[in-house]
């Protein structure tokens, strides 16, 4: 060959270098089904090894004092009396440690070669002693043992099963699960204001459980890397089912870089099995996403893909359709229900029970955040049942049937005003007022009362904010995050239809029958977690401002505390404290109870809680009638 020849030679390979590089980097993974199903197997035993070694070298954990000590785990265990006597007897520590034996064995068996059916009875092995001890072994779990099962259970039905496109219906559910679970993390972390600030990194890396010194530290000293990283990391989450755009040309790498994430987890993160828990579904990911016209998948069955897609569409129209009723079911509500218009334009549904005595106060409820007026239910039956004070209950602007219609900016201010205005609307002229409120209510209804005049007789506090609370008590500083970032996730949830997949909280069971159904309906609606977050916002921005004056309040006065509220934070029961001193002057008469055991939910939903903050709200009443009493004369004698 010329000189000039070679040298053309050279400058072409030169030339193409680029387009060579790029092409190894990008493109399809192509894999078989055999080479999928064995690998995805392979990595999901070194899992199931790893997991059941680690057990058996912290068997101290299973015995007294450990964390995963059976019979103090056993407390909290439920279900039917089958499944926990089937608990207890895997939970015995023999048993515990045989099955991990047998685990280890089947597991190193699994990393040998071959294609054997047998393989297929190993995995299923695998999956259900997984899902078995995983009970046992609560604490220490951190996710791996469900891909696990998710895992070992598929590769061993695609092992046993003849057919191919059984096989493949398998692969593409594990790796439909597998997309699923990245894109779920990812937008569930945009939720959060750390990951969208790239301050999460820094945050991980500085915990003692997930920490890691040296990596925090260059955080510090590298800001703009670690942004770049967290932010990577987001795109990487929320943008996974890209690798079967474009003919799967960005598949190589995604799942390099998710493969390469899940190793940096494992050595700086010590979360080991995720390695290859989470990699082990990266096989299946990149059979179901080489182009058909490769030879390597020329025979994949993709009809799961469109059952998949199909029912999904299906379980989008039942999820539509429970939403739309339980949207009904919130705004229509109770029989007795009446409506009222503020001076915001915010449309009020409240429920009024006059009482037996009319020369007797009316009890005005206010909930709390992100709360229901049935959440009195307990309280107010127990009032109306034995007392003769009247009673009123209502939803605040966008909660249940109430309709939020106000243009001007969102503050605190406007819901004492609608407040006021449904007493001034609501309460016949000339009759007395109590405000009862829970929470935040509370602090609504103190708010309220410097424009209620001599109407407001008094004021009952359940468990009240104070509006100082962000600031002195650390606590609630610390919660206050993870109180937007729930409202953010509830709200964006509901609104993609998730509502369905909600299971009826505990507290909900608590409440009285005739409650739970519409209460259930307002707590998977929207509207609610919508109102709690645009409530809490301003709640965040007033009470941090708060100079640390309360005012004086000219009204009689309850302050009911939750004892595990102020157990847990005692500057809660200062906060308290001041708030009944605000009250306190010369003809009031003002209390202060702590409810022994109540916490500041069950206060509400807990009937004997409840019945007995009933009890004390009535025996309030009644001492603030004999305190009011001697006035009545007194302005009567001198009238004469």
């Amino acid at each position: 060959m010329k000189e000039d020849e070679l040298t053309r030679v050279g400058l072409g390979d030169l030339v193409n270098m680029p387009k060579r590089i790029l092409s190894a980097l990008t493109g399809p993974i192509p894999v078989t089904r055999s080479q999928a199903i064995g690998v995805s197997e392979r990595l999901s035993a070194v899992t199931a090894l790893t997991s059941s070694l680690e057990y058996l070298a912290q068997r101290k954990q299973f015995r007294r004092g450990g964390l995963n000590h059976w019979p103090t785990m056993a407390r909290g265990v439920q279900g039917p009396p089958v499944f926990r006597k089937l608990l207890n007897a895997i939970s015995r520590e023999k048993v515990t440690t045989g099955l991990h034996v047998a685990r280890i064995t089947v597991g190193a068996g699994l990393l040998l070669p071959g294609q054997a059916r047998w393989r297929g009875a190993g995995n299923l092995f695998l999956g259900v002693t997984t899902a078995a001890l995983y009970p046992r072994h609560r604490y220490g779990t951190d996710g791996s043992d469900q891909v696990s099962i998710l895992v070992q259970t598929a590769t061993g039905m695609a092992r046993l099963s003849t057919r191919p496109q059984t096989q493949d219906a398998l692969l593409w559910y594990v790796a439909l699960q597998a997309n699923a679970s990245y894109l779920i993390s990812g937008w569930m972390k945009l939720l959060g204001r750390t990951w969208k600030d790239a301050t999460a990194l820094s945050g991980i890396m500085r915990t003692r459980s997930y920490g890691h010194e040296p990596t925090f530290e260059l955080t510090k000293k590298y800001p703009k890397a670690a942004k770049h990283l967290t932010h990577g990391v987001l795109a990487l989450e929320c943008l996974f089912p890209v690798v079967y755009l474009a003919g799967g040309r960005l598949a190589r790498p995604v799942i390099a870089s998710a493969g390469v994430f899940h190793v940096a987890n494992g050595l700086v993160m010590g979360l080991g099995r995720f390695v290859t828990a989470f990699t082990s579904m990266h096989p299946m990911v990149a059979y179901t996403s080489t182009p058909r016209a490769h030879p390597s998948v020329a025979d994949r069955d993709d009809r799961f893909l469109f059952v998949g897609a199909a029912l999904l569409a299906g379980a989008a129209s039942v999820a539509g359709v429970v939403a739309a009723q339980r949207r009904m079911r919130t705004l229509e509500g109770w029989p007795h229900s009446s409506y009222l218009t503020t001076r915001h334009g915010n449309e009020l549904q409240y429920q009024r029970s006059e009482g037996d005595n009319p020369a007797l106060p009316v009890l005005v409820f206010v909930n709390g955040l992100a709360s229901t007026s049935e959440h009195f239910a307990w309280i107010t039956e127990k009032i109306t049942q034995e007392s003769g004070y009247g009673v009123v209950t209502y939803a605040r602007a966008g909660y249940a049937g109430s309709k939020y219609r106000s243009t001007a900016p969102y503050c605190l201010a406007e819901s004492v005003d609608d407040l006021v205005d449904l007493v001034r609307g609501v309460v016949p002229e000339g009759r007395k007022v109590v405000l009862v409120g829970h929470s935040l209510g509370g602090d609504l209804a103190r708010r309220a009362a410097a424009n209620m005049g001599e109407q407001l007789q008094g004021i009952v506090y359940l468990d009240s904010s104070h509006p100082d609370e962000l600031n002195r008590s650390n606590q609630q500083n610390k919660a206050a995050e993870s109180v937007a970032a729930l409202m953010n996730t509830m709200a964006r949830s509901l609104h993609a239809g998730l509502g369905i997949l909600l299971a009826r909280p505990d507290w909900l069971e608590a409440l009285p029958a005739s409650c739970r159904t519409r209460v259930f309906a307002q707590y998977t609606d929207a509207r609610l977690w919508e109102a709690g977050r645009r409530e809490w916002a301003v709640v965040q921005q007033e009470f941090r401002d708060f100079d640390g004056t309360l005012p004086a309040v000219d009204a009689h006065a309850l302050v009911i505390s939750a004892q595990q509220t102020v157990d847990r934070d005692p500057e809660q029961l200062l906060m308290h404290n001041e708030i009944a001193e605000m009250h306190r002057a010369e003809g009031r008469y003002v209390e202060s109870v702590v409810l022994e055991g109540a916490d500041h939910d069950s206060l509400l939903t807990s009937a004997r809680f409840a019945t007995e903050a009933g009890r004390q709200i009535v025996a309030f009443l009644d001492g603030t009638q004999a305190a009011d009493t001697p006035q009545v004369r007194v302005t009567e004698e001198a009238g004469q």
